[in-house]
C-alpha cells in the first residue's frame, strides 16, 4: 500500500492485496467491513479501486472514503458476494439503487433492478409507510447495521407472557402499538421503524438507535405481586417515548454528533401528555432543522 499524505489527514492510497484481506469503507457515512475478494469479484469500478488500478481516498483512521449514498451500498456488497440480492420494494428506493449500481458499474445488478422496475408497472400504488416485521436477531442486526437513518423498534409479543395481566394492561398494550403507528406515519421518511413480533423474550419494549448504535430503551412491562400470584403490568409512558423519539431524530446527520443543548430542549416533562403536545413537537422539529442546516 502506497500513499500520498496531505495536511488534512486524508490521503490518496493505492490498495492492492490478498483477496482475503479485509478493508474498511465509509460510503456517505455508512460503514462497511468486507474483503478485497468480494470487492473485486466482478468487473466493476470497485475492482478497479481495490486492485491497485485506481487511487482511493482514506482518512486518518484508515477508512476508505467514497462520497456516495451509503444506504444502498449494502445491497451492492450482498450482490457481489452471492450474485443475487433481495431488492427493496419501493419504486423510489429501486431508482436510487439503480443509480448507485450504474455509478459502480455493477452491470448485472443494473439489469436485475431494471427488470424488476418493469415488472412493477408505472401505475402501481405504493404504500406510504412500510414497517418490517422482525422475526430473528440476525434479521434485526442486519437492518440496523445497513440503514443510514435513525431506528425506532417496538417489541410487542403478547405470547411471551407467563402471567395474567393487571386490569389496565390490555389497553396500555394497544396504546403503545397505536403510538408506534402514529410515529411511523409521521416520520417514516426519516426514521426506519421496526416491529418485533417473534424474536425477543420481552412483551412490550421500545428501542431507539442512532448511527447504528442503541441510544435509549423504554421498557413498558414489569412483574407485580398480588396476594396469591404474580401479574404482568403493561404501562404506557407516552411522554418518555415521545422524548426519546425526538432525540432519535437528532441522529439524522451522519457526519456529526447530536447537539447536547438541542437534546435537552426536547425533554418533555414527566407530567406532559404527548398526545396533547403536537404543536410543541412541531416547534422542536423546526429547531432541529435549523440546527442541522447551520451544521
Amino acid at each position: 500500500m502506497f500513499s500520498d499524505t496531505k495536511m488534512s489527514g486524508e490521503h490518496k492510497t493505492v490498495i492492492k492485496g490478498n483477496s482475503s484481506k479485509y478493508v474498511k469503507i465509509n460510503v456517505g457515512g455508512s460503514l462497511h467491513y468486507t474483503t478485497i475478494g468480494t470487492l473485486t469479484k466482478q468487473d466493476t469500478m470497485l475492482r478497479a479501486m481495490f486492485s491497485g488500478r485506481m487511487e482511493v481516498l482514506t482518512d486518518s483512521e484508515g477508512w476508505i472514503l467514497i462520497d456516495r449514498n451509503g444506504q444502498y451500498f449494502g445491497y451492492i456488497l450482498n450482490f457481489l458476494r452471492d450474485g443475487t440480492v433481495a431488492l427493496p420494494e419501493s419504486r423510489r428506493e429501486l431508482m436510487d439503487l439503480l443509480q448507485e449500481a450504474k455509478y459502480f458499474l455493477v452491470q448485472d445488478l443494473v439489469q436485475l433492478v431494471e427488470a424488476h422496475l418493469k415488472r412493477l408497472g408505472k401505475d402501481d400504488v405504493e404504500p406510504k409507510c412500510r414497517i418490517p416485521l422482525i422475526t430473528s436477531q440476525r434479521e434485526e442486526q442486519s437492518l440496523i447495521a445497513t440503514t443510514v437513518r435513525p431506528v425506532i423498534k417496538l417489541i410487542c409479543n403478547r405470547h411471551n407472557n407467563k402471567y395474567s395481566y393487571t386490569p389496565n394492561s390490555d389497553d396500555n398494550f394497544l396504546r403503545n402499538i397505536e403510538l408506534f403507528d402514529r410515529l411511523a406515519l409521521r416520520f417514516s421518511g426519516r426514521v426506519l421503524f421496526l416491529k418485533d413480533v417473534l424474536g425477543s423474550n420481552e412483551i412490550c419494549c421500545w428501542s431507539f438507535y442512532g448511527h447504528n448504535q442503541k441510544i435509549a430503551e423504554v421498557c413498558c412491562t414489569s412483574i407485580v405481586y398480588g396476594e396469591q400470584k404474580k401479574h404482568t403490568k403493561v404501562e404506557f409512558p407516552e411522554a418518555k417515548i415521545f422524548e426519546e423519539a425526538l432525540n432519535c431524530l437528532l441522529y439524522e446527520n451522519r457526519h456529526s454528533r447530536p447537539d447536547l443543548e438541542l437534546m435537552e430542549a426536547t425533554r418533555i416533562g414527566s407530567g406532559a401528555s404527548a398526545s396533547q403536545s403536537d404543536e410543541e413537537i412541531d416547534v422542536m422539529l423546526d429547531r432541529m432543522r435549523t440546527s442541522n442546516n447551520r451544521k
